[in-house]
């Protein structure tokens, strides 16, 4: 008898065998989004804007959740990514003092994010109606929410800090932490049972040392873990990039149950990941957005999604997906390559 949706997931996190791979999106964008809808999609960013001036907030929240349900059914998903809108817009963030030196920019940022608010309720009025759109549906689908607040992406204050003033830029990842702590109590309360964690900090190579993300990032990432755990949900840490140097750090060291952004064009390979790791760690991906999804043939795209879809078979552990946003670089016909290879294989 073939598993459900939500039976399917579970077997995947727990290292039991599903009846087929699980498959998600973890963003789908314009244009394709709207093409599978036939209308503009209100999950974009690019969009949001203009359609909360259409239609008010809080019905171009419900049009958010009416369009994520609709693509999750039309392309049958086993689950969803969804994120609070309010933070794709919402007000006008205040122009911060420049600082010629990034400890003084860092202790700025730490004194105002000390005394930010917590999230509004209004935030997370996004679950509520994707919770009612599934139930309409007669679907019943996991949901994964973001508390992605420890990456250091581009933020070339917080990585000088982290050499030049280290107490400084450890009162940064606290803070951090005390606002996913806060999100994650809200996500909880809501029945979300998957939330990512952690946040970039590497491309083709780190782009802190091993010894930094060890020191700065790891006991940060394993609190949120110990509390999502105690919750009985999932923790999930992304990044994209090549993370082998801190593989062992960034999987077991801070306790969590996936990994994803898994960035093959980086080096990340599934069937290295599965072999060292896969009786504790599930993996979703890990399509090639950015290249093989991008700008290969749908031929080899078939090809990469059934290599991707052996590679992570075996005793769970593995849901299908891509590396990262499926954007406007990604052909339709690559798209539909990628969807009929997996009605294919099962």
């Amino acid at each position: 008898m073939p598993m459900t949706s939500r039976q399917r997931i579970e077997a995947a996190l727990s290292h039991r065998p599903p009846d087929r791979t699980p498959i998600f999106e973890y963003v789908l964008l314009s244009p394709l989004a709207d093409l599978f809808l036939g209308r503009r999609y209100a999950g974009d960013p690019a969009n949001w804007d203009e359609i909360v001036r259409e239609l008010g907030w809080k019905a171009a929240v419900r049009q958010n959740a009416t369009d994520r349900v609709e693509l999750a059914a039309r392309l049958g998903h086993d689950m969803m990514y969804v994120y609070p809108p309010s933070a794709q817009t919402r007000g006008v963030s205040e122009t911060l003092p420049v600082y010629d030196d990034p400890v003084e920019a860092l202790r700025l940022r730490n004194e105002r994010a000390a005394l930010a608010p917590p999230p509004s309720e209004e935030a997370f009025l996004i679950y509520a109606y994707v919770k009612e759109e599934l139930h309409r549906h007669g679907m019943d689908l996991p949901i994964l929410a973001p508390a992605y607040v420890h990456g250091v992406w581009t933020d070339t204050n917080l990585m000088q800090t982290m050499v030049l003033m280290p107490e400084v830029a450890h009162e940064h990842f606290r803070l951090a932490t005390q606002r996913a702590l806060a999100l994650i109590e809200q996500y909880i309360a809501l029945g979300i049972e998957q939330i990512g964690v952690g946040g970039d900090f590497a491309g083709n190579k780190l782009i802190i040392s091993p010894a930094a993300y060890r020191q700065f990032i790891v006991p940060e990432v394993r609190t949120l873990s110990r509390c999502i755990h105690a919750a009985g949900r999932r923790a999930v840490n992304a990044s994209d990039g090549n993370l082998w140097p801190v593989i062992g750090d960034f999987l077991i060291a801070t306790e969590v149950d996936g990994y994803l952004e898994i960035d093959l064009h980086a080096g990340m390979d599934l069937r290295r990941l599965k072999a060292g790791y896969g009786d504790r760690i599930t993996f979703y991906g890990n399509l090639d957005c950015g290249n093989i999804l991008s700008f290969g043939s749908p031929d080899a795209v078939r090809e990469h999604t059934l290599q991707c879809l052996e590679a992570g078979w075996g005793n769970g552990g593995h849901i299908l997906c891509a590396s990262n946003a499926i954007a406007a670089s990604v052909p339709l016909e690559n798209y539909l390559a990628i969807v009929n290879a997996y009605r294919d294989m099962f």
